[in-house]
């Protein structure tokens, strides 16, 4: 009986928002680029596969590759690993990694959710949660190999089932039966509802409920239909059996979730009360923390606050929570842990570079998705404006944006990551200092040593401090009455511009249009 004869081992996993051009480092290693919005080129010697959302490519070892974001828009995961051999003269499916190719990763909701999981745990140490990754991992790369290795016959009938519920998520009020969707995909009914559990994780007619039930949660938040016309409208011709549907699903009846959405939203979000408050949504609680403070800027004073270090949660109880939305930089802060416990939590598990989405998805559950378009667009605008008065005033002088805090500096990246890049360097075209892109890709900030700090020759320094680690008041600022600091070049120009720590240090989009503010008060 032969085992075995490789498995996979993944060396890195990150979520890229390139620039305009963007290239892959050379490595040894396989490569997977997952797009996941927008439109773009990949390039490999002289080949070119056109990137658009769903597409998943395959990079071989020691390829040069350049990518070529078009729409400004395009993100996507990149993954690299290893293949590991078994056993000597048995190459298993290696031979489909041997060549620059697109590969089917459907359904891509199966795809992102098992990505997203890798992605939130990618920082992962103990040993049992490193074993964990790694069969996340090999769950994923079944999940590609599957569609993947030369099986024409299992192929052809996977994908007319997939076929069948994309149009299934599209014709979803229509009346549907087992047998109706079989005939559809041309495939038996005993096979069909098989791989159509493998596909999507439920049996067809829980699958069909659970679009239906989604869809009439939009309509609930954004028409003023009757719950029984909603009711006909996603494909429950029974309102009695649709009102049961949707408590099972949702917890609550049809009328209690359209007026907890429009009238009674008590959400607690910690770091992201940035995006409510740009929906029009008032927090019942905002973080604060005993050396940053609260985020003074969205004018919450009124609204209570609960230290998130000292781990202040009893008090929440108090406020009643409906709804509570954390994003993945909540795992540093133990007492946010329990907080599933409260009240029904939504977790954001992508990066907060893509801010973008962020807004999307509170709006989406909160129905703002119209206060959410012209959120953006204002901002869209306010970034073209604030880019051509830039281009003329400081054309050719370069940038860098420091943190300071008691135990170091640090010089945040470039436009990919961190909470300044994007905005500075991509968004209003203002050029990094060289030193910005000796940081490597996918690392949004550095350390840096007094000898580094020396040849830090930016015409233009933007500094926050960072008071955490201070043990007297002031201890973050002392350097500033070093000789070091004195004779940077942009000091003895007064070219350094302080800036509100928690203004900075944040990924929403007010504090992203505050940022525009403040760079166009003193380089405008």
């Amino acid at each position: 009986m032969s085992g075995l004869s490789q498995i996979f081992h993944l060396q890195e996993i990150s979520y890229s928002i390139p620039s305009a051009m963007w290239q892959l480092h050379h490595c040894d290693h396989h490569s997977l680029v997952v797009v996941i919005s927008g439109h773009g080129e990949l390039i490999c010697d002289h080949e070119t596969i056109h990137l658009t959302e769903e597409k998943c490519v395959l990079i071989p070892p020691n390829q040069k590759i350049n990518v070529h974001n078009e729409t400004g828009a395009l993100c996507f995961y990149h993954l690299t690993f290893k293949i590991i051999q078994l056993q000597e003269g048995q190459t298993g499916c290696f031979s489909m990694f041997t060549q620059f190719q697109e590969l089917g990763c459907h359904p891509f909701s199966q795809c992102t959710n098992l990505l997203e999981i890798i992605y939130r745990h990618r920082l992962a140490m103990d040993e049992l949660s490193l074993f964990e990754q790694h069969v996340r991992f090999q769950e994923f790369m079944l999940f590609i190999m599957n569609q993947n290795v030369p099986n024409q016959q299992q192929k052809s009938v996977r994908q007319s089932v997939e076929q069948s519920i994309k149009y299934l998520q599209k014709h979803y009020e229509r009346d549907w039966t087992v047998e109706q969707l079989a005939e559809l995909a041309a495939v038996p009914r005993w096979n069909y509802s098989r791989i159509f559990k493998d596909i999507t994780g439920q049996i067809p007619l829980n699958f069909l409920n659970n679009v239906r039930l989604e869809k009439a949660k939009q309509l609930l938040v954004t028409t003023n239909d009757r719950i029984f016309e909603i009711s006909q409208t996603v494909g429950f011709n029974n309102e009695y059996y649709f009102n049961r549907r949707f408590k099972e699903h949702v917890g609550i009846s049809p009328g209690q979730y359209r007026r907890g959405q429009s009238n009674n939203l008590r959400i607690f979000a910690p770091f992201l009360e940035d995006f409510l408050v740009a929906l029009g949504i008032t927090p019942i609680a905002q973080f604060s923390h005993s050396k940053w403070g609260k985020q003074d800027y969205l004018g919450l004073q009124e609204i209570p606050d609960i230290d998130i270090e000292n781990g202040q949660m009893d008090q929440l109880f108090h406020y009643k929570p409906t709804l509570i939305m954390l994003d993945e930089g909540i795992e540093r802060w133990k007492a946010c842990h329990q907080l599933d416990q409260l009240a029904p939590t939504y977790h954001l598990s992508h990066p907060g570079e893509d801010w973008r989405t962020t807004l999307f998805q509170i709006a989406d559950l909160t129905g703002r998705t119209t206060i959410m378009k012209d959120v953006i667009n204002q901002y869209e605008v306010k970034v073209q404006k604030a880019k051509k008065v830039l281009q003329k005033s400081v054309y050719g002088q370069s940038v860098a944006f420091l943190r300071i805090s008691a135990i170091g500096i640090s010089l945040y990246a470039g436009p990919e990551c961190g909470y300044t890049g994007p905005i500075l360097y991509r968004d209003l075209g203002l050029m990094p200092h060289e030193s910005v892109w000796n940081i490597p890709h996918y690392t949004r900030k550095t350390h840096l040593t007094i000898d580094q700090l020396i040849h830090l020759d930016a015409d233009h320094i933007f500094i926050t401090f960072d008071k955490q680690h201070s043990i007297f008041e002031g201890e973050e600022r002392v350097i500033l009455k070093s000789p070091t600091w004195s004779n940077l070049p942009a000091a003895k120009n007064n070219c350094v511009y302080e800036v509100d720590f928690l203004t900075w240090m944040n990924y929403g989009i007010l504090s992203h249009n505050k940022k525009i503010d403040d760079v166009l008060r003193v380089l405008g």
